[in-house]
């Protein structure tokens, strides 16, 4: 009974450290379109328009708002390790190009080459100018609120009109 109660117990043990690696573990997600590069490879510059490309690749992403209406078709697998912020690991944006007719004059393929890695300095942002404290920013504006519409005061208008006229 000694040696059952020894092997449930180291049984038991094995299982719980397999639950903790298990929650240690990054997730990985794919987000946006799912590229078919055979069905890349149908639409041809030429040949295809707008209506064929739809029907083929279905609905893009986005659409391009300045200059000719270019379909954007984006791609993204993100990977997510415990406890950490989201990684973009794979990235495909695929660009069709059409002309002003609607007909396709090319199609790019671009990848993680186009992704910037941003590092913020810091957590605040320096800016210009003075470092103002609570007391400063709650009492600051006492006595100048108002000191240009005083008599004598201020560099207002002096007519009677509301411009000063």
């Amino acid at each position: 009974m000694r040696s059952y109660g020894h092997m449930a117990k180291a049984a038991g043990i094995a299982l719980a450290l397999a639950a903790l690696t298990a929650g240690c573990t990054s997730v990985r997600d794919h987000r946006g379109y799912l590229v078919d590069q055979t069905l890349l490879d149908s639409v041809q510059p030429g040949i295809d328009n707008r209506l064929s490309v739809e029907k083929t690749l279905g609905r893009p992403t986005f659409v391009s708002q300045f200059g000719e209406k270019d379909y954007y078709y984006i791609s993204q697998t993100v990977k997510t390790p415990p406890f950490r912020r989201p990684q973009t690991s794979e990235q495909t944006v695929l660009r069709v190009r059409f002309d002003p007719a609607g007909n396709v004059v090319g199609v790019d393929k671009r990848g993680m080459e186009q992704v910037a890695r941003i590092s913020p300095n810091g957590d605040t942002t320096p800016t210009l100018g003075r470092h103002r404290g609570l007391l400063e920013d709650l009492f600051g504006n006492i006595g100048a609120v108002g000191a240009a519409g005083m008599p004598g005061g201020g560099t207002g208008p002096v007519g009677p009109g509301p411009n000063g006229s």
